[in-house]
Parts: C-alpha cells; sequence; structure tokens
C-alpha cells in the first residue's frame, strides 16, 4: 500500500505568472548547478503571498513573493521573512532551510525569496487519504501539532532580538488590530467598537515573551509523509515575531472549527479539525497549559483576541477588494463572515461577563 500523498501545488493562476524570462538570469546566478528549465506550478489556499513550485530537473525549489495590488504598511515583508527562517533554522530544526533573497520589486514584480521544498503532507480542509485512519491517529497527528507550538514558543529568543519590538506586545497589538479595522472598514460591517472596549479594558497585566508564529494552523505545517504523526515543517512565517505566547494559541484557535458548531462556522473550515478524535478548542488550551505550566483559567481575553485580529485581518482583504485593488473572487464574501467573527467574539465576552 502506497503511503500518504505528498502535498503537490498546481496550476498558476490567471494574472499571477512568473516572468522565467527574467528570473532565470538571476537563479543561475544564485544558486549553481540547476539543470533545465523549471516546470512552474503555484500553492493555492491563503489570502495572502504568493507561492510557487519551481521543479527543476535535479531539484525543487519555493518562491515566495508579495501579491499585486496595494498592501497594508509593513504587510509582506519578504526580507524579514527571509531573514527570520534564517536566523531561526539553527534553534527550531522545523524551519525550511531559505536560499537567496531578491529585495529588487522590478525583476519579477515584487521582492521574493527561494527556500528549499519539504516533501510531505499538508493538511488543508481534509486530510490526504492514508492520513489520520481513525479517532487514535487523529488525535495523534493533533497532539504532535500542539507540541510543535509549545516548542517553538520555548525557542531561546536572545538571538532572535531583532524580530521583536520589547515589552508592550499586549498593548501594540489591542490598539494596532483596532486602529487597522477601523482605517480598513467598510459601510457593510459593523462597528466592532464593544470588542474593542473590552479588549482595551481587559489585558492582562503579566506579559510572557516568545517568539510566536502568528498564523500557527495545520495547513502552514508539513507531515512526514512516512509517519503523519511527525511534524517535519512549518510553513508561512510573514507575521512571526517575539509575543505573548498565549495571544499565538488564541490567533489558532480562531481558525479551530469542531464538530459542533454552527452551521456558519462549518461552512467556513479551513482545517480537518472536526474530525473524531480532534481536541476540543477547551482541551486544547488545557493541553497546552498542562505541558507549559502556564496558568490560564480564564483564557477569555486571548480567543477573543484571536477571533478579533482575525476579522481584523479579512477586512483588510476585505477592503482591497471592495475598492477594487484586487479581483481575487474569492474576497467577495469576507464582509460577511467579519461580521460573523465580531457576534462571536461578542457572544463569548457575554458568556464571561
Amino acid at each position: 500500500m502506497s503511503g500518504p500523498k505528498i502535498d503537490q501545488a498546481g496550476a498558476v493562476r490567471e494574472g499571477e505568472a512568473l516572468d522565467l524570462e527574467a528570473l532565470m538570469p538571476w537563479l543561475t546566478q544564485q544558486l549553481s548547478g540547476l539543470e533545465g528549465i523549471p516546470e512552474v506550478t503555484q500553492y493555492g489556499g491563503g489570502a495572502s503571498n504568493w507561492t510557487y513550485c519551481l521543479s527543476f530537473a535535479n531539484r525543487d525549489l519555493i518562491l515566495r513573493r508579495a501579491p499585486a495590488g496595494t498592501k497594508a504598511k509593513g504587510a509582506h515583508d519578504m526580507g524579514r521573512e527571509f531573514r527570520l527562517q534564517r536566523a531561526l533554522k539553527p534553534h527550531f530544526d522545523k524551519v525550511p532551510q531559505v536560499l537567496a533573497h531578491c529585495d529588487d520589486p522590478t525583476l519579477i514584480g515584487a521582492e521574493f525569496y527561494l527556500m528549499e521544498r519539504l516533501k510531505g503532507v499538508i493538511p488543508r480542509r481534509r486530510f490526504p487519504q492514508g492520513v489520520a485512519n481513525g479517532p487514535e491517529q487523529t488525535r495523534s497527528i493533533c497532539q504532535s501539532a500542539l507540541d510543535t507550538l509549545i516548542e517553538l514558543h520555548q525557542v531561546d529568543t536572545g538571538p532572535l532580538a531583532e524580530f521583536g519590538k520589547g515589552s508592550g506586545y499586549l498593548e501594540r497589538q489591542i490598539q494596532g488590530w483596532s486602529h487597522r479595522f477601523r482605517q480598513a472598514k467598510t459601510w457593510n460591517v459593523g462597528s466592532g467598537s464593544g470588542v474593542m472596549g473590552y479588549l482595551e479594558s481587559r489585558m492582562p497585566a503579566r506579559e510572557r515573551r516568545a517568539l510566536i508564529h502568528n498564523d500557527y494552523r495545520f495547513d502552514n505545517l508539513v507531515l512526514s509523509p512516512d509517519d503523519p504523526t511527525t511534524v517535519i515543517g512549518v510553513l508561512d512565517w510573514e507575521m512571526a515575531t517575539i509575543g505573548d505566547p498565549l495571544m499565538d494559541l488564541g490567533n489558532t484557535l480562531a481558525y479551530w472549527v469542531q464538530a459542533d458548531d454552527d452551521a456558519v462556522l462549518r461552512s467556513a473550515r479551513l482545517q480537518p479539525t472536526h474530525l473524531p478524535g480532534m481536541l476540543s478548542r477547551e482541551e486544547v488550551v488545557r493541553y497546552y497549559c498542562d505541558r507549559t505550566g502556564i496558568d490560564c483559567a480564564d483564557f477569555t481575553f486571548y480567543e477573543v483576541y484571536g477571533l478579533f485580529r482575525l476579522a481584523g485581518i479579512m477586512q483588510q482583504i476585505y477592503y482591497r477588494y471592495h475598492h477594487g485593488q484586487t479581483r481575487n473572487p474569492r474576497f467577495k464574501r469576507f464582509w460577511f463572515f467579519v461580521n460573523y467573527l465580531l457576534w462571536r467574539c461578542n457572544r463569548r465576552i457575554r458568556a464571561t461577563t
């Protein structure tokens, strides 16, 4: 019997083709020994940076670049993403090896970098065939994913100090996401004022510090094709920084959809967290706290923060669509889910106040 299917890229989306004629001279200058002209495919999913697989005769490369169109200030910083992964690799072996960086946006239309391709299984909306054969293996995969997050949070931040801004992370995040939400607000979404007021008034007095991923989800993990309960890679380090690890966990739970959730949330599920054997959101928090020794008896602030931050991310993307800065039809209904996320925030607040 063959093993689980290794994740593959698909056809390049319309309007997002790479200019190989411009790219190839730079590639051969940066990396020796490349054979032939690569087949170019593109990874789907996500709503942020564009990711391509360049399949040469003798090796595969991954190219990450910023999307076209107007971008939020500070977003899609390919140089920072490249430097962070290079600095983190000696301390956290599940980071892909980065290879080269190009800060000239005129070469292919945007700054970009190259990294190794990790060949493995990526859990997306569903597990690929041959993965998670029953609740016991599903639970093992879930626990392995959480153990990897805990491992990341235990990395010494000293050598990575340049990727943080010092103390005050909680306040910066609450003020920053509140500001960005207000700036990106469109007529068809709620004000979010009650949620922002709650977050500002309930900020915990204690702030923990760790290297956090800020987008830790199953579809950013690479599982071993030989043993899917083993995580061999963590992808998409665009938003990684030094911050509070409980806020990172709150961000993860914003994407966590359970089998008993309402129909709206189930329709937006992006990862297989609904399967028998998966931990519930409450069990995830308990598992994390038990293994880190952190007291998080009341996780509501972090849960609401994660939901509001996701609402802010979706609203920024929808703002670009609403104003014709991107034509991707996937973003057309983001306004609806922004309202839904605000509703979930308010429901959690009411349940605990």
